[in-house]
């Protein structure tokens, strides 16, 4: 690659496998927001819930109506559901805490992706990628579906997406595509065949700008960074983008509605084009110049400063690092296994990769012992030298220094009741106290 690779004592990125989780055959993996979770879907089925600090695990899922490979996980604001995707067409959605099943709905297609809707904290409501028709938003307890529009064409001709669970039979009218909730989940972004990106409100499900990727490519990965400032794509060109949303965080619907009124003389299409000029600006590319490879998973770190994708090449479980200079930081080569998804720690240096054996490995920083960070006036030795002692060096401390030190700290209280918010990554405005720690 062209791209210079930086200093690695610079970054905060992971280097080498530290440790790695083993139950059946894993084949997608997602953590919660604090990051002290991490869910796993297996092939048979159920769903492992890790606890992250331990590497044990805290409870497993298993649904008697499910028994083929989960295809996607999706935590909820808080941690308190999960939701799971299965090969029989299947959303499931758990009550972490009790183990208990709440919803399960059946839809026409494998649904591919699935995720929960990010702005409630007991979410009923999920988005769902289907394996060949459009995205659709699922209500799991009414069992209802909402099909999204792919394409301008949807609305051009004054066809509306068929809503409920009536679809069309034969062969679909709308091309497939990859979606994803905005930060608050007001909007919907997605993705089609064409190179195109759809902002949708979520409510009325109206399409409010459209932006075009450059050369058109099929879009295949599309998500958010978890501030919500950068948008990700992955391309069947083989680059993975990143745009710098312009709009606010909450209420962007109504900046898209005002950049429709402004131009008003102009056509449908015209209009929704200028709307989404004003919502995505790009801001990188990242490629592999030389072997032209196929992305899978590409993740945003926590912090939004680092993107990682991984390999899509048969026989290599390969994860590359680029900052967000488009600088390669660090190329990450696990076993001769096949990558099928990963996700980066939402605080930690750590990725999560999954491999074709169901194997996750975890990825961490290469760490060296560091003997003066704990004694400052600690000094290495090349070589051995002769030390002479001080007369008074190793002289017994008088039982009254002692005691004058011990008292420095006795009318001290020690508050053992209150938590600190200790993350930077989590000091937003979406901490809550209903959070889930352990299970």
């Amino acid at each position: 690659m062209k791209a210079p690779i930086i200093d690695p004592l610079q970054g905060d990125f992971p280097e080498v496998i530290e440790e790695y989780l083993e139950y059946g055959v894993m084949k997608c993996i997602a953590f919660n927001r604090r990051g002290n979770l991490l869910a796993a879907g297996c092939s048979d089925g159920s769903c492992i819930i890790w606890d992250f600090e331990t590497r044990g695990i805290a409870k497993e899922l298993k649904d008697k109506d499910c028994a083929v490979a989960i295809t996607s996980v999706s935590w909820s604001k808080y941690g308190h559901c999960i939701l799971a995707a299965a090969i029989d067409k299947s959303l499931t959605l758990w009550d972490v805490v009790k183990g208990e099943r709440m919803a399960r709905t059946v839809l026409q297609q494998t649904p591919l992706r699935a995720c929960l809707h990010p702005g409630l904290s007991n979410p009923s409501i999920c988005l769902a990628c289907p394996l060949s028709s459009a995205p659709m938003i699922v209500d799991l307890l009414t069992a209802t579906t909402i099909v999204l529009p792919v394409s301008l064409s949807d609305i051009g001709n004054g066809a509306t997406p068929p809503s409920g669970n009536k679809i069309p039979d034969g062969s679909t009218p709308f091309s497939p595509g990859i979606a994803c909730f905005s930060k608050y989940g007001d909007l919907v972004y997605v993705g089609n065949s064409k190179g195109e990106i759809l902002i949708i409100d979520s409510v009325s499900i109206k399409i409010r700008g459209m932006f075009s990727i450059p050369g058109s490519a099929l879009i295949k990965n599309i998500a958010f960074s978890r501030g919500g400032q950068y948008l990700l794509t992955n391309s069947n060109d083989r680059i993975i983008r990143i745009y710098e949303n312009l709009l606010p965080l909450k209420d962007g619907h109504e900046v898209l509605d005002r950049a429709n009124q402004e131009s008003i003389e102009q056509d449908e299409v015209q209009r929704l084009k200028h709307a989404g000029s004003g919502a995505l600006a790009l801001f990188r590319e990242f490629q592999d110049l030389i072997t032209k490879v196929h992305w899978k998973a590409p993740y945003f770190s926590g912090d939004g400063e680092w993107v990682a994708g991984g390999s899509a090449s048969k026989g290599e479980h390969k994860i590359y690092i680029w900052d967000m200079d488009r600088r390669l930081a660090k190329i990450l080569e696990g076993p001769k296994e096949t990558l099928l998804d990963l996700a980066w720690h939402p605080v930690k240096p750590i990725i999560a990769s999954v491999s074709l054996t169901g194997i996750v490995y975890l990825w961490a920083k290469d760490c060296t012992e560091n003997w003066s960070a704990f004694a400052p006036d600690f000094r290495e030795l090349e070589e051995n030298e002769e030390y002479v002692e001080r007369e008074d060096e190793f002289d017994l401390m008088p039982e009254t220094e002692k005691v004058k030190e011990l008292d420095i700290y006795k009318d001290r209280d020690i508050d053992i009741v209150t938590v600190e918010e200790g993350y930077s990554a989590l000091s937003d405005s979406d901490m809550s106290q209903e959070e889930i720690l352990v299970i």
